[in-house]
């Protein structure tokens, strides 16, 4: 791992509770959550993070060559129903989507879901997906 992005990593790691705190004294997210959702999956699962602009991380296997797109959404008690994720790009240089929940209180994981790209993109582009209105650009 080079200088920079270790010194990303211990960013988010300071940023992480200071956002929780945030949102525990304004009930309003910071904004990072994509981030932290990104940092978040590469500690559980030993993942690197790519560089920004890039998929969002590939996995630190010998072979490295799988790209996960990671999509972040803090939820809690009090959260609306309905909640929209990032745009997924039909097109991109993507092999899976992995979906984090974050708890909004402490942006701890509280769940994961991994799903091939091309059966995301599928499902958000058939006919009748209300989905695709929201997800697809």
């Amino acid at each position: 791992m080079n200088k920079d992005a270790k010194r990303v990593e211990e960013i988010l790691a300071a940023v992480k509770p200071l956002a929780a705190e945030y949102y525990r004294l304004t009930h309003k997210p910071l904004g990072v959550t994509g981030e932290v959702a990104e940092y978040v999956a590469a500690q559980e699962l030993g993942l690197t993070l790519a560089p920004p602009r890039s998929p969002d991380t590939t996995p630190s296997t010998p072979q490295g060559d799988e790209r996960v797109q990671i999509k972040g959404r803090a939820l809690g008690e009090n959260s609306k129903p309905g909640q929209r994720l990032g745009s997924i790009k039909p097109g991109a240089a993507c092999d899976t989507v992995l979906l984090v929940i974050l708890d909004n209180a402490t942006l701890e994981p509280t769940g994961m879901w991994e799903a091939p790209y091309p059966k995301v993109i599928a499902k958000l582009t058939e006919p009748g997906s209300t989905a695709a209105m929201y997800a697809v650009h």
